[in-house]
């Protein structure tokens, strides 16, 4: 007799998956200021579409609508061949990178400064000014002993680092939820991140299967019967085409009755195949895998220990504190941001040639407009090194604070990093921090380079992201499971930062008050409790905590 789903009490009810994420808009935050010329394409648009006779006329009274706005409203088309189309527009505030000449002329300003006070933003730690502090408390309710397995759930984890974390513990949730047995997940080597490490060489494997072993059962492989019964060949097992988002009344409508029928399924790829929303006990499978079970292995685990000590002892001067940053300034991302930096030709074709190489034709199919300034304005583009010391230095992080640099390989490092070691002399990434021969095995292991990024930042006294991606939006939720529910992470306002670095006359003293308004931004948001559409790895609060008795209660 087969064993139960682990929906509560067997009802299968549907719970709806969040929404997609809304992309930010550009036109969000404008005064109404049209043009006459806009305001006729409006007007004609509304007509059009209050007209269901002419609908098939809409898209040439598009195309006429943007050739007339982009023409006339202050924009320089660019015609690169192959339908694509780089679109400029012309003096834009925010549009143009000219941080360098901002900074050129406000560096003596800088360290004059600097030498007038010894002010630390970093001995100032705002954990203290925290109210109702927070500790892990994660409450599953599903136990693996005593009951029979429904089958082998087999997952194909695919992406960078913390994309595959994300899949694992999607992956852990769902074997709880069926009552089945997961095999430990199969990474895919992925185009970008071109790595070819296993489970084993970046997590303890040991520790997972026995931090899991009282809620879900977890298996290194197939037993062999299974596996006869497939040619030994695991690709030959059913492999589910999931929709994003899954709720879990699909996995026990659609994933269960398969599971039960066949003895064995599998999921490849399997990312963001799990809805947000799912009963409290499942959830708290998420939780435990996540927070708990998921230790990185040996070699990772026992170098990155030694680089935090290292880190510490040389943030000796600011009481063993450091600031970690995430500088996401690599070719890939440069060229997948579709931003410009310099202006040149040679950036151009460098760029072209980066993003035909890791998505051949995403960029390059006919009608895609490519926005550079636009993109800048809507704080799209990655923050060059130049622009995080700016802003730190803008802070109060004078020039003795500690800074770890947690990145891949920079664009054109030895340009771009230069400006940020010169606003810190004392900043760290891993390759100062450890020595070459520590790190050998893992060269052209990205995942496993990125673990010990990982957990640099995780023991900083301050975190900044400068991009989004997986690697914060994990990173900051498990500083929160870490640290009472708040821990300090710099989330800069990028489309104000653009329009402070467009202005060459700026004066030190009023761009050092707006990036400190925008430290105390940071300050004010304390805690955050997630909500129905957001995630537990970035908000643990409360699926994953209890919340502490008030001591003056």
């Amino acid at each position: 007799m087969h064993g139960l789903s682990r929906l509560g009490n067997g009802n299968a009810r549907s719970l709806a998956s969040p929404p997609s994420s809304p992309r930010i808009r550009h036109s969000r935050g404008k005064t109404s200021n049209q043009g006459i010329g806009e305001k006729l394409v409006f007007l004609l648009f509304s007509v059009v579409f209050r007209r269901k006779g002419v609908l098939l006329l809409a898209p040439l009274l598009y195309i006429a609508g943007m050739l007339l706005f982009m023409g006339s409203f202050g924009f320089t088309i660019l015609d690169l061949g192959h339908g694509v189309e780089i679109a400029y527009r012309r003096g834009a505030p925010g549009s143009v990178y000219r941080s360098p000449k901002v900074f050129k002329r406000l560096w003596p300003m800088m360290e004059a400064d600097a030498n007038r006070s010894s002010h630390n933003a970093l001995m100032e730690a705002w954990k203290p000014r925290v109210k109702g502090m927070w500790k892990p408390c994660i409450s599953t309710n599903v136990s693996a002993a005593g009951s029979n397995s429904n089958g082998f759930f087999i997952i194909e984890a695919n992406g960078g680092l913390n994309q595959q974390r994300l899949s694992i513990c999607d992956a852990v949730a769902v074997a709880g939820l069926l009552n089945a047995t997961l095999v430990i997940p199969i990474f895919h080597l992925n185009s970008v991140w071109r790595d070819s490490s296993k489970f084993g060489d970046i997590f303890d494997e040991d520790f997972f299967i026995y931090a899991l072993s009282k809620n879900v059962k977890v298996v290194k492989e197939l037993p062999k019967d299974v596996l006869e019964r497939y040619n030994y060949n695991i690709s030959s097992i059913v492999n589910l085409r999931l929709k994003a988002w899954s709720s879990p009344a699909y996995y026990l409508h659609k994933v269960l009755p398969q599971l039960l029928r066949l003895g064995a399924v599998r999921v490849a790829p399997f990312s963001n195949r799990l809805a947000h929303a799912v009963p409290a006990h499942i959830q708290g499978l998420r939780c435990l895998a996540n927070f708990e079970a998921l230790r990185f292995a040996d070699p990772i685990r026992l170098l990155a220990e030694q680089m935090v000590n290292r880190m510490v002892t040389k943030s000796v001067q600011s009481g063993g504190n450091y600031v970690s940053v995430h500088l996401r300034f690599e070719m890939d991302m440069v060229a997948f941001s579709c931003c410009e930096y310099d202006f040149g030709e040679a950036e151009k074709l460098e760029m072209d040639m980066a993003r035909e190489r890791g998505w051949k034709g995403k960029f390059r199919r006919r009608g895609r407009v490519i926005r550079p300034g636009a993109n800048r304005i809507d704080g799209k583009c990655p923050l060059t090194p130049l622009e995080v010391g700016m802003m730190l230095r803008g802070m109060g992080f004078n020039n003795n604070t500690l800074v770890y640099v947690a990145a891949g390989n920079i664009y054109k490092a030895d340009k771009y990093m230069a400006p940020l070691r010169q606003m810190f002399p004392l900043l760290q990434t891993k390759d100062t921090l450890a020595t070459p021969e520590e790190l050998a095995s893992f060269k052209g292991h990205s995942s496993r380079l990125a673990a010990l990024d990982y957990t640099v930042c995780l023991h900083s006294e301050v975190f900044v992201s400068t991009q989004g991606g997986n690697f914060p939006h994990f990173l900051i939720g498990h500083r929160r499971y870490l640290y009472k529910g708040h821990a300090e992470t710099i989330k800069p306002d990028k489309r104000k930062l653009v329009q402070l670095l467009d202005k060459p006359n700026i004066r030190w003293d009023y761009f050092k008050k707006q990036m400190q308004d925008m430290l105390r931004h940071n300050d004010a948001k304390g805690v955050e409790l997630r909500k129905p559409a957001a995630s537990l790895y970035t908000f643990p609060m409360p699926d994953c905590m209890c919340k502490e008795p008030d001591p003056e209660s």
